[in-house]
């Protein structure tokens, strides 16, 4: 063992604590557990749940090198005590100590900032029950296995002693806790782990815990005998102003943990990405909680890539701060102190010139406070949208769909997330609670504060009926949730028949359309007559079709059919329109409305949430708005078609 390693396992040690019962000094030991913040201790589940499951306020004792003090649980991830197996995702409990943290001094752990789960040699470390006193042990390990989402299995032929459970398990190589001890194996040798990653699953307290963690490490505390993680930890030194080495990271992660919390994981990750050169790094992507998360996205393999690529994700972080209204120059200071020490002059601008792309930039302030904010509808490069793609089952005797599920972050190829495994397809009826799972899960983890990530649904022309507006994926929500679809986010239909390459008649009408900044309805539909296909080609550009009839029978079938082959992106129809020949009084003012909304729109990008503003109002104006209600919007973008049929599957990240 290396004199470096010796000092290292010295701090492990020094930040390993046991948890007792309160009050009586020789009380039997429940189990292990490491400070990872000043008062805070890291254990599992399972050591605190026989102790705490009838009353999780019960006070215990936390007891380790040179210190000893009251503590109770904050907060553990078990969802069902009476469970006879705490799952890995689920056996993390945080403990806090008792009054001033500064009461009680103590070593803190070093948390690395990238989510992976270790496999290789490490050191499990932690308190066992021996007389005539309890004893700290620190064992030589190798983790040889996954399990589920956070399990680690760790190898045979190493003897974890019973007490050892919620010990911290070190990475000699990076310096880091990377998992924690769960269980050995019933009268064998090796046992199972918890990943570390798996402390994001705290959310909010999380957040909270992690910020302290890098405030305290960034003060540079010394050990008794002079140490502190970062000098003992693996990688280049600082000073090698290429590399992103360990002095870096931690004077990064103090300045990033000093800022307003991000709003959302997918801001995090499009500024991380934005900072790759809109390469994707490898793997699944995380719970993004923090902005300390996105550094963990930096990495190839265990290497963190140039100092310049981390430089560029603060600058991006600081322009994104900054542009709120808060202070970040502490920050902005730092990335022009360290540039200097980066010897490539001519590469400085690209972490100076950064901007923050058009979906991260702060909402436009109303002139007044009754205005509405329109969210643009994004374009290619501009923001992410979700598309379902519902292919219709050949040779059904009644319509039945495979559903796919399609991620586009605007900036590359469309990713498909997630595909129907049915064999018969599913009814129309179906399809929501098909999609529920799913498209609900990719919703929520590309949802940014604010701004619901737009959803498309692709299908042929003749479903194009389909009340994609009215589902709704929750059966109970809150009363200020507006649960449909329609009403929470910007929901606009596709035509499936043009998926691939678009045509040089939509391009050339949708690149004309996009210029412009005013638009009137079309009444394409007078009484049963259809115009022919030469109006449709030769229609202006700001003339927006829009039809009193269902899209999915004739004539509005036929008009649709000569909207789409003669370039026509963009239209609006009534879902629910009537039967009869003559169009009741009703069509008139569909048509005034329609011309009234459309009067009121910017930008062609504008027209898809203009028209959720009118769905969100309906519950609270339902004679106002009404005439709304069954209207369906296409809005075809050329520039960011449909992947093609024959696209090889690929998994989104998260």
């Amino acid at each position: 063992m290396s004199e470096r390693s010796d000092r290292l396992y010295a701090l492990a040690r020094a930040a390993t604590v046991h948890l007792l019962p309160a009050g009586n000094v020789d009380g039997p030991l429940w189990g292990s557990g490491f400070f990872v913040a000043p008062g805070w201790v890291l254990t599992a589940a399972h050591v605190l749940r026989p102790h705490l499951a009838a009353d999780v306020t019960v006070a215990f004792r936390v007891r380790g090198s040179g210190i000893e003090a009251e503590a109770r649980l904050e907060r553990w991830l078990i969802t069902d005590p009476r469970r006879p197996v705490v799952p890995p995702e689920e056996d993390l409990a945080l403990v806090r100590l008792a009054g001033d943290p500064a009461e009680h001094p103590h070593e803190c752990v070093w948390l690395p900032d990238r989510a992976v789960r270790h496999s290789g040699a490490l050191k499990a470390c932690g308190y066992y029950p021996g007389p005539p006193e309890t004893h700290f042990r620190i064992v030589d390990a190798e983790i040889n296995g996954h399990e589920d989402t956070y399990g680690l299995i760790i190898k045979p032929d190493i003897d974890l002693p019973g007490g050892v459970s919620g010990g911290p398990m070190v990475d000699p190589v990076s310096g880091a806790v990377v998992g924690l001890i769960k269980s050995r194996r019933r009268q064998q040798d090796g046992g199972k782990a918890v990943a570390i990653s798996a402390l994001r699953r705290f959310g909010a307290t999380y957040r909270t815990v992690i910020a302290a963690h890098d405030l305290w490490h960034g003060e540079e505390p010394l050990s008794p005998t002079g140490d502190n993680w970062i000098d003992l930890q693996g990688g280049l030194a600082a000073d090698q102003g290429e590399c992103w080495g360990p002095a870096d990271r931690r004077e990064a992660l103090r300045l990033l943990a000093a800022l307003p919390p991000p709003p959302d994981a997918p801001t995090v990750a499009m500024l991380a990405k934005k900072a790759r050169s809109s390469n994707l790094w490898p793997g699944d992507t995380p719970e993004l909680l923090t902005w300390r998360d996105g550094t963990g996205l930096l990495y190839e393999g265990g290497r963190p890539l140039e100092a310049l690529t981390f430089l560029r994700y603060l600058a991006y972080v600081e322009r994104y701060v900054r542009a709120r209204g808060d202070d970040c120059a502490a920050l902005a200071r730092w990335i022009d102190r360290r540039l200097r020490s980066e010897p490539r002059r001519a590469m400085h601008d690209f972490v100076r010139d950064v901007s923050l792309p058009d979906a991260l930039r702060p909402a436009p302030v109303p002139a007044q406070a009754t205005e509405q904010v329109v969210i643009p509808y994004p374009g290619p490069g501009e923001g992410p949208t979700v598309a379902v793609l519902l292919d219709p089952v050949i040779g059904a005797q009644s319509p039945r769909f495979f559903w796919q599920v399609w991620y586009d972050d605007g900036e590359g190829e469309p990713l498909l997330y997630e595909a129907d495994g049915s064999v018969h397809g599913f009814r129309p009826e179906d399809i929501v609670q098909a999609l529920r799972g799913p498209l609900g899960r990719l919703l929520r983890a590309k949802d940014r504060g604010g701004r619901p990530v737009p959803l498309e649904v692709a299908l042929p022309a003749e479903h194009f009926d389909t009340a994609v507006h009215r589902w709704r994926f929750d059966d109970i929500a809150h009363l200020n949730d507006t649960g449909h679809l329609g009403a929470r986010r910007r929901v606009v239909l596709r035509a499936l028949e043009r998926r691939g390459d678009p045509d040089k008649l939509w391009a050339d009408r949708w690149q004309a359309m996009s210029g412009l900044r005013g638009f009137t309805s079309w009444r394409t539909l007078v009484e049963q007559a259809v115009p022919g296909s030469r109006s449709y080609r030769d229609a202006e550009g700001h003339r927006i079709p829009v039809l009193c009839r269902p899209a999915g029978r004739d004539p509005g079938r036929s008009a649709m059919r000569l909207a789409l082959e003669n370039g026509h992106g963009v239209a609006l129809w009534h879902i629910d329109g009537h039967a009869s020949r003559a169009c009741p009084e009703a069509c008139d003012t569909l048509y005034a409305k329609a011309e009234e909304l459309l009067s009121t729109v910017g930008s062609l990008a504008e027209l898809p949430d203009r028209l959720r503003h009118l769905r969100q109002q309906i519950s609270d104006h339902p004679d106002e708005h009404a005439w709304a209600e069954p209207l369906a919007l296409m809005y075809d973008d050329p520039r960011r078609p449909l992947p093609p049929e024959e696209t090889e599957p690929l998994d989104a990240p998260l």
